[in-house]
């Protein structure tokens, strides 16, 4: 096992793959660890070093006191790279994740190479709707706020058609840190990453399901505009389509790859 220490907050990390090749990092959505994309990396070219990480307050990762803000997280990636002494990474986010991802490629162009945006923004709601989450997580926990998140997570079918799949999603919800939820809660309520973001001068790709109820297509598309980025739409997927669609997000991570190569 793995890990890096960033201002004394302990970070699991998975490394995985040759060190002299081209590093990948991965950044998970909020209420999730590393293994959403478990279904994805084996379905990537080999040859990669592929780095995965849970953020803080997530999976085997410490969880400090809420809260975070959005430089918290985004130096903590950053300190994931530096330690493990990968330089010029791609760097693939999925919602908070893809928010991270933007945020390091502005902070640390040295580290970042090229960017993956999936089913994120810029900015992702307004303040007060992540202000009332986080109460409701402090007052009751997270576990009433589960068939709601899973409603947004995933498709209709997916629901109909994997429920045991389904219950384990929302187990790893539910054993998301309430200091963790509310902390990251707090870091998307705090940031609009417009401006940098549109600055950003970089490889990019970005896609989204189309059945996403968290962050929906004309919002992630939006942000693909500022850019002036490829913007892909993952038809019959939620908000985590690298679980729905592992081998439509692989395809489009790869053909990526291959074009920056």
């Amino acid at each position: 096992m793995k890990t890096v220490i960033q201002n004394n907050i302990v970070l699991h990390v998975r490394d995985e793959g040759p060190r002299d090749g081209v590093p990948v990092l991965f950044a998970n959505s909020l209420g999730t660890d590393l293994r959403v994309w478990d279904a994805v990396l084996p379905l990537l070219p080999d040859g990669l070093r592929m780095i995965r990480y849970d953020k803080r307050g997530h999976g085997l990762s410490d969880a400090p006191p809420a809260p975070y803000t959005m430089e918290d997280l985004v130096a903590d990636a950053g300190a994931v790279l530096d330690q493990l002494g990968a330089t010029k990474a791609v760097v693939i986010g999925l919602s908070i994740g893809g928010m991270i991802a933007q945020g390091l490629a502005h902070a640390r162009p040295d580290l970042v190479r090229a960017i993956v945006l999936m089913d994120t923004a810029a900015r992702i709601g307004p303040a007060q709707m992540w202000q009332d989450r986080i109460r409701a997580v402090q007052d009751t926990g997270i576990a009433p706020l589960a068939d709601g998140v899973m409603a947004r997570w995933f498709a209709p079918a997916f629901h109909r058609d994997k429920p045991a799949e389904l219950a384990v999603w929302r187990n790893m919800l539910c054993r998301t840190t309430p200091a963790g939820y509310a902390g990251c809660c707090a870091a998307i309520a705090g940031a609009d990453l417009t401006d940098s973001t549109r600055a950003l001068a970089l490889p990019a790709i970005v896609m989204a399901g189309s059945e996403d109820g968290a962050t929906p297509p004309d919002l992630v598309q939006a942000t693909a505009a500022l850019m002036d980025a490829p913007f892909h739409l993952i038809d019959g997927a939620g908000h985590l389509p690298c679980v729905e669609s592992p081998a439509q997000v692989a395809a489009l991570i790869t053909a990526f790859l291959k074009e920056i190569a």
